[in-house]
């Protein structure tokens, strides 16, 4: 375990290097007003925290930057609690008082906005449909046998999908099919329209529907999309590239290349669990990330995450600050969807 001074000097160290990206020596430490030590104790202080591997020095002559272990200790025993500023806290309120009326414009939105407020690249992911309620369904023919269904959820989540019926359907078939889907199906949750709701359904719409098996083939468009992965929208991935860690042009162009394959972030943004994750380094599995930090958080309705934001960078980033507009970012995307619920 480190002693209180060598916990002060990382600290230092570390939060000397976020802001400044350069190594960080002796004699700046000893400006700071809350370590009163001397230069030679700093710099003893400062070889044994380089020994236990906490920092690295690039070159003999030069200061220090903290290690993948240093920044990892940093996050879980030194970051201090403060609130979230105020900043943040009013670009975040402006966002989510806005009136917008789709889910998929709040989070495209609010991966800019993260983007922007974090100077990294912002991930946002979501929601999954799996937990939202059917709030609304429309038919309309397209030509003989085809037809775009449309579905919003609860959550203000609108999907659309083409669906096949008979070539022969008449326009007031179509009317009834929708209204025996809105009758049936308004406030089901997407994750039960393939299951016991699906078997039920068919044999009363035999009765009440004479083209019953149409209605079923728009059940079945409808239970594809429940199990449609989650979109993904990244903002700022430009911003990586103002970072000295990524003016290598190799080690940019990896990063790039695996952002571009968007459905990919999936196999590697930490989704497990909820609350707050932080990887550094070398705790990211894929090679590209391995000099970066992956910061994720979730969002939720009725208690259940539904969808994740996320925030990559370099590991020399704010993780403070970072991680405190993430947090509130979950909260109030949690507190939106609850009321668009509600509102339903």
């Amino acid at each position: 375990m480190l002693t209180t001074r060598q916990q002060l000097i990382l600290s230092a160290i570390i939060e000397d290097y976020v802001r400044l990206a350069e190594p960080v020596g002796s004699r700046a430490l000893a400006k700071h007003e809350e370590i009163k030590f001397s230069s030679a104790t700093i710099r003893n202080e400062m070889a044994d925290l380089e020994e236990m591997g906490y920092l690295a020095q690039l070159h003999t002559s030069s200061g220090r930057i903290p290690s993948q272990k240093g920044y990892r200790f940093y996050v879980d025993n030194l970051m201090q609690d403060s609130h979230t500023q105020m900043e943040n806290v009013s670009t975040l309120r402006s966002f989510f008082a806005k009136r917008i009326d789709e889910v998929e414009q709040v989070v495209r939105e609010m991966s800019v906005v993260l983007s922007n407020l974090t100077k990294q690249t912002a991930i946002v992911l979501g929601p999954k449909m799996y937990t939202d309620r059917v709030r609304k369904i429309e038919l309309i023919p397209l030509t003989a046998g085809r037809a775009v269904a449309i579905l919003v959820t609860d959550a203000g989540h609108v999907e659309d999908c083409t669906v096949h019926l008979s070539e022969d359907i008449r326009v007031e078939d179509v009317q009834s099919i929708v209204n025996v889907l809105n009758e049936k199906l308004i406030g089901v949750p997407m994750s039960k329209l393939r299951s016991s709701l699906y078997s039920q359904m068919a044999e009363e719409l035999a009765t009440k529907v004479e083209r019953y098996e149409d209605v079923l083939a728009v059940l079945e468009e409808f239970c594809q999309v429940g199990q449609r992965e989650e979109p993904v929208y990244i903002g700022g991935a430009a911003n990586m590239l103002s970072q000295p860690e990524f003016h290598d042009v190799e080690k940019a162009q990896s990063l790039l290349a695996l952002l571009e394959r968007g459905q990919s972030v999936t196999h590697w943004l930490p989704l497990g669990g909820t609350g707050l994750q932080v990887r550094i380094g070398a705790e990211n599995a894929i090679e590209p990330l391995q000099d970066c930090t992956v910061i994720t958080t979730t969002y939720c309705l009725s208690g259940l995450p539904v969808g994740h934001i996320g925030v990559l960078g370099p590991t020399r980033m704010d993780y403070g600050r970072i991680m405190q507009i993430l947090e509130y970012t979950s909260k109030s995307m949690t507190a939106l969807l609850t009321r668009w619920t509600e509102r339903s």
